[in-house]
């Protein structure tokens, strides 16, 4: 490529500062001309006029919606490069219509979530939250609980999305029952999700009968709203504990409330319908039911694994090879 491609950025600024370091804005303009102000408005004359001059818009948390006039102000556009994970909500249709590639660090941001899965899935099978609860009010633990330890569980994972694959990859060694549900795996399939292929391959209602502690994955479509039910929730055994680190609408909330309420089953919840939940919810409250604020994915440190990615992906682009995190239209429907 005879000329240098111009890359513009458009994210939050704090985020900007998070995600490309010093270190990688310099990796950056040995393959490309980057753009010194950092865009979070597209009608702003500085930004129409970066726009204008870009082939490349790294994008990130905070960036506002690409759609029809955006595009008509990049005549010269020819990839968007996304250092975070879903692009369904700032790219409108019309970016994969006008031929444009598209890129998102989603595998890169897989890696915290799967990590924080992992560690949630080991402290619920040593009923960690609960028992932190219990030692709060004046109750020690009891090591002889039969509800209590990890050997031998069954852990099953709704989902076989870049998160869920890792998950499953992490729990190897840990010595788990590992069982598996997405309607678009096969039994060969899923024997691949995990190094001596001991993953099995069921039917949702028949993984949450199973299973000790589910762990969702899966992504928020029509068809996955509300996917755990008031019917389905009952389900699961006495003392199972569901993590949620995916998307809140794949849980019916009131119905998990009058699951969790009597202390039937507990829950790990990083997400939430809606979200923030409203102060005095009392899924808050209750001593079997923990909720972190959406803190799964990428944050501080992590932040900058996706710049890197996002980095990394543009000096592809620049050397014509084919992107790692590329996104096609026909992945829309199946993506978180």
């Amino acid at each position: 490529m005879s000329r240098r491609m111009t890359v513009a950025i458009a994210m939050q600024p704090e985020v900007a500062a998070l995600a490309l370091t010093e270190e990688l804005i310099a990796r950056l303009d040995k393959n490309a001309q980057v753009q010194p102000d950092v865009i979070v408005d597209f009608s702003d004359p500085a930004a129409r006029r970066d726009l204008a001059d870009a082939d490349v818009l790294l994008t990130g948390w905070g960036c506002p919606l690409v759609d029809d006039a955006v595009l008509d102000a990049a005549p010269r556009l020819r990839a968007i490069v996304h250092a975070a994970g879903s692009v369904k909500h700032h790219l409108a249709p019309e970016v994969w219509q006008r031929g444009i590639l598209v890129s998102s660090a989603a595998s890169a941001n897989a890696l915290p979530v799967a990590q924080y899965t992992v560690g949630a899935i080991l402290l619920a099978g040593k009923r960690a939250f609960r028992l932190a609860r219990d030692y709060a009010r004046g109750q020690y633990k009891n090591r002889l609980a039969a509800d209590t330890g990890n050997h031998e569980r069954v852990v099953g994972i709704v989902g076989a999305s870049r998160t869920g694959r890792l998950v499953l990859e992490l729990l190897a060694p840990h010595g788990f029952q590992l069982l598996v549900s997405d309607p678009t795996l096969d039994a060969h399939g899923a024997a691949g999700l995990h190094p001596a292929g001991q993953v099995e391959l069921v039917g949702l209602d028949d993984l949450l009968r199973r299973s000790d502690i589910v762990s969702l994955h899966a992504p928020a479509l029509p068809e996955t709203h509300h996917l755990l039910d008031d019917r389905r929730l009952a389900l699961l055994r006495d003392g199972a504990v569901l993590i949620n680190t995916a998307r809140g609408q794949l849980i019916d909330t009131e119905a998990l409330l009058r699951h969790c309420a009597d202390g039937r089953i507990d829950a790990v919840l990083d997400v939430t319908d809606p979200e923030p939940l409203p102060a005095g919810h009392p899924l808050l409250s209750l001593p079997n039911v923990t909720v972190t604020p959406h803190v799964a994915g990428a944050m501080g440190t992590e932040i900058r694994r996706l710049g890197e990615f996002a980095v990394t992906e543009i000096e592809r682009l620049t050397a014509d090879e084919p992107l790692h995190g590329r996104i096609r239209a026909d992945q829309l429907a199946q993506l978180a």
